[in-house]
């Protein structure tokens, strides 16, 4: 089954074409600045990278573009759009409606226009690649896979926050955490790496790139997670705060005289390790500066690597205990150094790192020693092919 996995933003589109039964991607790329004057890469499996500045005036256009790149005499990989079988979406938000992945259909597709004000960026353009699918593909099965799905087994002592309750009942304010996809493949990834069960292990799996979150899994679903309402909580990030505490938000927009809007970009936009550092949100430029003698940019790593590992001492008490920690995405795959500056933190729980495996970078291996009493991992995500795997397990099980 050829299954073409969506991920559309609001004015880009990634995808891939996978094959869901080896799992091998035929083809991937990306089309931006739609609507505006439009531009695709397009890589085939074993060929050259294709780029074309075709016009994508909609979303519907750049689908269009996809679907000829895959069927390119030259660039493609099917000959026929009927050898796409399925689409994988990626969607951010489904609030409280989805715990799962599901068939796309009238009623979820306005379970999801519900949810538009939780996320305003993306449930809209999710919308909007499942009706150019629904348009040019017409008749095959689509499915929307959610970043918040994963975290729909927290428990109400996680996820509820100590506000007036009649907040939640009016608006759902409440933890809804994000990157599901990646934490819930990452830590089915280590339990095969380990030879266990997902259910019979505690796992905290740390998503560490521009944007990151920990997720405490515990006998294979998530039990908390450190995104909270929005994707602004939790570790400090490339450019976003984290948990700070709400009075100073309060106290420098008076001082400040910032709009709720300017608050906002402040939040997002200037803090994190950027805020701290001054140098970049880039942890590969903060890292050179620290190198240089830059001692905010080493402050920045600091701030990060402990915020980090007092989470993991987190989710460890939550869930009385921890077998592995897993360290995936951009920071979380590459930067042995930072991996190191964050596990310095954890020797109470018998970690024991081992130096030349650690200093390898973006290969699905154990890093620990051994005899380390907690497993420790860096293992590549891949939301993609979580996408596609759920996909196929809902469209076969259509035909049953």
């Amino acid at each position: 089954m050829n299954i073409l996995v969506l991920n559309c933003g609001s004015s880009s589109l990634k995808y891939q074409l996978i094959n869901s039964d080896t799992e091998a991607v035929l083809a991937k790329g990306l089309c931006e600045r739609i609507g505006i004057d439009g531009k695709l890469k397009h890589e085939p499996a074993g060929g050259e990278k294709y780029v074309s500045d075709a016009p994508l005036a909609d979303h519907t256009a750049a689908v269009q573009a996809v679907i000829d790149a895959l069927l390119d005499k030259d660039h493609g990989v099917i000959e026929s759009v009927d050898e796409i079988h399925a689409v994988g979406h990626r969607v951010v938000h489904g609030g409280e409606k989805f715990a799962s992945s599901v068939l796309i259909t009238d009623e979820v597709k306005q379970a999801l226009e519900d949810c538009t004000e939780l996320a305003p960026l993306h449930n809209p353009a999710n919308l909007i690649g499942i009706a150019a699918c629904e348009k040019l593909m017409p008749g095959v099965p689509q499915v929307g896979v959610f970043d918040t799905a994963f975290h729909q087994t927290m428990p109400e002592k996680a996820y509820l926050y100590a506000i007036p309750y009649k907040y939640y009942e009016k608006y759902k304010i409440r933890k809804y955490g994000f990157h599901g996809t990646s934490h819930k493949f990452v830590s089915k990834e280590c339990a095969a790496m380990m030879g266990k069960a997902p259910e019979d292990l505690r796992i905290v799996t740390c998503h560490l790139g521009n944007g990151g979150s920990l997720c405490a899994v515990k006998n294979g679903v998530s039990v908390d997670t450190s995104m909270g309402f929005t994707p602004l909580d939790g570790i400090a990030m490339g450019t976003r705060s984290g948990s700070i505490d709400p009075a100073a938000v309060l106290f420098l927009m008076r001082k400040e005289n910032l709009s709720i809007d300017e608050m906002d970009k402040v939040l997002n936009k200037e803090s994190g390790v950027l805020g701290v550092s001054g140098v970049s949100s880039d942890f590969r430029d903060i890292e050179e500066a620290a190198a240089q003698g830059n001692e905010r940019a080493a402050l920045a790593l600091d701030t990060f690597a402990y915020r980090v590992a007092k989470t993991i001492g987190e989710y460890t008490a939550a869930m009385n205990g921890v077998d592995a920690i897993v360290f995936t995405a951009g920071l979380g795959e590459n930067s042995g150094s930072m991996r190191a500056k964050i596990c310095e933190y954890l020797g109470y729980l018998g970690i024991e790192l081992d130096e030349e495996k650690n200093s390898k970078r973006g290969e699905a291996m154990q890093i620990s020693k051994e005899g380390s009493k907690v497993k420790v991992f860096v293992i590549p995500t891949n939301e993609e092919l979580m996408i596609a795997r759920d996909t196929k397990e809902i469209v076969e099980n259509l035909k049953k």
